[in-house]
This record gives C-alpha cells, sequence and structure tokens, in this order.
C-alpha cells in the first residue's frame, strides 16, 4: 500500500500555498516509501492517522499511477480540522479552494472521505460542494462522510463568539466558525455524530441539551433558536443520507486493495493542541519525511510572532504572497523566515528533506533577512531554541542574518540553476542552519511551478 499523511509541517500558516497533491500530482507520485507532512491536525485527531499507518506498510503520496494487477482507484482522507481552513490548489489555470472537503476530489479516479477526526458544519460543507460542482461536475459522486464526524452546529459558533468576548485581551483570534466549541462537545461526551443526525429524537435530544446548557451559561447573551436548527436538519437528513459512510470498513478495503493514499490534514504544528508538540505519530517503515516550509513567515490570529514586520516588508508579502485567509478575509500577519521555528519543527518531525514554498514572493527584496537566533534585551542572553514560555517569547527579538536579495522573476525557473545566484544562496542558508536538504523549491502558483533540487 502507498500512503502519503498531511499532517504537520510549517509553523503558524494556513495553507496559502498550492496543495500538496497538486504541486507534486505529476513530478513526485512515483516516488515510493515517502511520508509527506505538510499541516497538523490537533492531538484529537490522530485516531484515523493511526488507524491507517496500522494496515500501512509504506508511504508515497496520492499517486495515480497503478501497479499491474493493483486497484486503479486511489483515496484521500480528510483527518483533521473543519471548513477554517484552506487548501488552495491551481489545475489548468482554475483555482480551487478546499475547506473542509479533500482536494483528492479533482482526481476523477479518487476516493474522497471527510474523516472522523474531523468536525462539520453541514450547510458549508453542502455548499462548498455545490460550488465545486460547478467546477468540477460528478464531485458529489465521489464524496463519503464518516459517520462519526462530529457535527458543527449554529449552537456551536454562537458560542465561538461568546467565548472570544470573555477571554477579551487574551482572546485566541478564531476564525468563529464554531469549531473549538465543537471540539470541546466531542472531547465532553456531549456532542452530536454525523450518526446522530439519522436517530430523530436522539439528535433533537443532545441539541437541546446543550443548547439548555449553554443558555444557563450566558443567558440572554446567547441568540439562538434551537428550533429553527432542528427544523434545518430535517432537510438535511436527506441531503446527506447518500453520502456517509462507516469509515473503517472503507480503509480495510483499501488497504486490501493495495491502494495509495493520501491523508490530508490541516494547519500545523504550532497550532497543535499540546503546545507545539506533535501528537504521538512515529512509523517506523517511511523512508522519507518531507516539511512543507514557507519560504517567510505567516501567522493567523493572536499570539507571539518575533519575526513579524508590520510595516513595508509585511505589507508587501501580504499583498504579493496573497496572505488573506478566505474564510474570514482577515489580513495574516507576516514576517521574514524564522530558523529558530523551522528548526524546533525539524527536530519534533525529523524531515528527511524540506519542499520550499512561495520562494517567488521574494523576488522584488534588495535584501531579506533570516531569523537564526532569539536574543532576550533584558539579559543579553541568546536563545537558538524555541522557548516553551509563551511570555518569554513575547519579549524576545529575533537576531538575523542579511542576505542579498535577486530581484528578479523566478516563476518561469524550471531547474535549480536556473535560479540567480543569490536565490541559490538563500536555499543554501536554510539548508545549512536546518541541516537538512532542500529537495523542491516552489517558485509560483501552478503545479507547473515546482522545481526539484
Amino acid at each position: 500500500m502507498s500512503l502519503c499523511l498531511v499532517l504537520s509541517g510549517w509553523v503558524y500558516c494556513e495553507h496559502t500555498y498550492v496543495g500538496a497533491n497538486a504541486n507534486f500530482g505529476d513530478r513526485v507520485m512515483k516516488e515510493r516509501g515517502n511520508l509527506w507532512i505538510s499541516s497538523a491536525g490537533k492531538t484529537s485527531d490522530c485516531a484515523v492517522v493511526l488507524r491507517v499507518l496500522d494496515i500501512c506498510t509504506d508511504a508515497a503520496l496520492n499517486r495515480v499511477e497503478t501497479t499491474p494487477g493493483k486497484s486503479t482507484s486511489s483515496y484521500n482522507f480528510r483527518d483533521a480540522l473543519a471548513d477554517s481552513i484552506r487548501h488552495t490548489i491551481v489545475v489548468n489555470g482554475l483555482t480551487y479552494d478546499f475547506h473542509i472537503l479533500p482536494s483528492g476530489l479533482l482526481n476523477p479516479a479518487c476516493t474522497n472521505l471527510v474523516g472522523s477526526g474531523c468536525v462539520v458544519h453541514i450547510p458549508g460543507l453542502l455548499k462548498e460542494l455545490e460550488a465545486l460542482e460547478e467546477k468540477l461536475p460528478g464531485a458529489r459522486e465521489r464524496l463519503l462522510i464518516s459517520d462519526r464526524c462530529h457535527v458543527v452546529l449554529d449552537l456551536h459558533q454562537k458560542l465561538d463568539g461568546l467565548e472570544e468576548a470573555e477571554l477579551g485581551g487574551g482572546k485566541i483570534g478564531t476564525t468563529g466558525k464554531g469549531i473549538g466549541p465543537c471540539y470541546s462537545t466531542k472531547m465532553a461526551r456531549s456532542g452530536v455524530r454525523i450518526a446522530d443526525i439519522f436517530r430523530e429524537d436522539f439528535f433533537e435530544e443532545k441539541v437541546r441539551a446543550m443548547a439548555s446548557g449553554a443558555k444557563k451559561r450566558f443567558g440572554d447573551l446567547l441568540q439562538y433558536d434551537v428550533e429553527e436548527e432542528l427544523v434545518r436538519f430535517k432537510k438535511y437528513r436527506a441531503e446527506l443520507a447518500s453520502l456517509v459512510v462507516d469509515q473503517l470498513p472503507l480503509l480495510v478495503d483499501a488497504q486490501k486493495a493495495d491502494a495509495p493514499m493520501l491523508i490530508e490534514g490541516a494547519n500545523a504544528i504550532m497550532l497543535d493542541i499540546d503546545a507545539g508538540t506533535y501528537p504521538g505519530l512515529n512509523p517506523r517503515k517511511v523512508k522519507n519525511i518531507y516539511g512543507v516550509v514557507k519560504a517567510y513567515t505567516t501567522r493567523v490570529g493572536g499570539g507571539p510572532f518575533p519575526t513579524e514586520d508590520l510595516g513595508k516588508v509585511g505589507e508587501t508579502l501580504q499583498e504579493v504572497g496573497r496572505e488573506f485567509g478566505v474564510t474570514t478575509g482577515r489580513r495574516r500577519r507576516c514576517g521574514w523566515l524564522d530558523l529558530v521555528v523551522v528548526k524546533y519543527s525539524t527536530n519534533i518531525n525529523s524531515y528527511t528533506a524540506i519542499n520550499l514554498t512561495k520562494l517567488d514572493i521574494l523576488d522584488s527584496f534588495e535584501e531579506i533577512k533570516i531569523a537564526v537566533a532569539y536574543r532576550n534585551p533584558a539579559t543579553g542572553e541568546r536563545l537558538e531554541s524555541f522557548p516553551a514560555d509563551l511570555n518569554l517569547l513575547e519579549k524576545l527579538e529575533p537576531e538575523y542574518v542579511t542576505m542579498k536579495g535577486w530581484n528578479e522573476p523566478i516563476t518561469g525557473a524550471r531547474s535549480y540553476y536556473e535560479l540567480p545566484l543569490a536565490c541559490r544562496q538563500y536555499c543554501e542558508f536554510i539548508e545549512k542552519e536546518v541541516g537538512v536538504k532542500i529537495k523542491f523549491i516552489g517558485v509560483g502558483p501552478s503545479r507547473e511551478d515546482m522545481i526539484s533540487k
């Protein structure tokens, strides 16, 4: 079997690069025995990954080609989070933004599953599916949803806003999509799953119980009509009926067929619920682990960001890099590449190589800075490792190395030595500091704009 895990590769950022299975689709899928890591699911989302690992023997990235005598189908599993993130993929000049739906829907030979680690806002999923089918007719026929997924209710979204307001200046900076509250009810065993939707009386009982508890907590601040929510789900039952499956038999069948698999996560390592540590995944029969690293640093929401630039540099990275959340429209915070974080991520995930994305966004800079360490201005102490104390991190200043920019477009380059000398020096400096080779370099938004080094 061939398995790809899209889990935890970069730090702070949402997916703004062209998605892994688009960038590498035609060039790298022939590699065998590789584990691809590009964004992280939460700790509670590891179950799908671990179940799949239990029945797999090697890993590769969503290969389309097949071995003679083997299955002609491939599988794409979404294992984490919800519709607050995006995977942006450019194919034949068309841009596709995936939120909760698996990006493997672009492959007509791929079966796609929204796995049990996800939390699903039903109207959001149906709206995204409808929009996708306008560009890609027949996508619905390749989509399945695990009956174990938890359901994001409108109630959760109301609670998201109220809980953020409670936090005041210490707010998380959520998207307001109800994801955190939904995971909270999931872990408290009080949430509702997709399977519960089809048990109408049981579903109503659980929703009313949650609404009652929320009302006791927030009183008149909670503006929520439980009756309207229950009426809407009468319609959703019919629309979902053909999509919902028990995922375990599907996984077992895929394993027996020796089918290639892509497990697609969401978000990145520093957003992991266990304070930025990788959630216990240590596969032994994997030859390569590729970390997806953006050529500069971005962050969504509040919190420490040592290399953030609030001036012209940050504005340029935002505008040229199109660093705006598709879901919220918020500008992402931007700054120079932080190698302290990259090295931290590398040490946790044991990358064997790096995929450096969005390098072309740096084309216009005369000079480019890279953070190689932090310094405590109060004590003068120099830190080369990422601290666990976020209060300390807020006070630290980055120590930069300044490099000459290449100041010319690189999107047309198709080999490493077509890149300008200064551009190659930037890549090689990263390799030296991190101690891991760069194998792939993104020089533009399309799948053709990926250089193998």
